[in-house]
């Protein structure tokens, strides 16, 4: 097997059980590049293929980034640059600046979740190595696949289709690329 055109090697399970089990004994052999391809999401497959996830941090930032912001524009205006003392009021009301205060917040860290699914998924991708294994089309219906790459630092072609083989798959295919 040449891995000039080997993209990786591919287990095909039955059950989402098997693949999380899979996933946990791949991750625990010392495979990082490793990945789930299953037709609806399962609570904790990334977590036990090592993947971590990025988008909370990323909302929660751009959320009080938002905020304060909203609220320094508004102080800024009232206080600053165009102060006007209508009806007795204070510059620095506080309680007028919350409404927009609070809906730039959620802009700004609903904007931050749109763009950071596509940005950190590498969306769009029109193509996928993937796409080139004939029983692949099952991952959108009722199989789910573990795919070791080749350029895992552990990957060797005879000892990873052996690992994958204990795993009890229902098949071991290399996928090209």
């Amino acid at each position: 097997m040449s891995e000039d055109w080997v993209y990786g090697l591919v287990a095909e399970f039955e059950s989402d059980a098997q693949l999380m089990r899979a996933a946990e004994e791949t991750y625990a052999k010392g495979y990082r590049k490793i990945d789930g391809f299953t037709p609806f999401p399962i609570e904790g497959l990334g977590k036990a293929l090592g993947k971590s996830n990025r988008i909370p941090l990323l909302v929660l930032l751009a959320g009080i980034l938002g905020g304060c912001s909203a609220y320094f524009m508004e102080w800024f205006a009232n206080v600053v640059s165009y102060p006007l003392n209508i009806g007795g009021r204070p510059l620095h009301s506080w309680p007028a600046f919350i409404p927009i205060t609070f809906e730039l917040t959620v802009l700004g860290a609903a904007l931050t979740a749109f763009f950071s699914v596509f940005v950190l998924s590498g969306l769009p991708k029109p193509y996928h190595p993937m796409f080139n294994l004939p029983e692949f089309e099952r991952a959108s219906q009722d199989r789910f696949f573990l795919c070791i790459e080749t350029v895992d630092p552990q990957f060797d072609p005879v000892r990873t289709r052996l690992f994958l083989e204990t795993l009890r798959p229902l098949m071991v295919k290399e996928v090209a690329k």
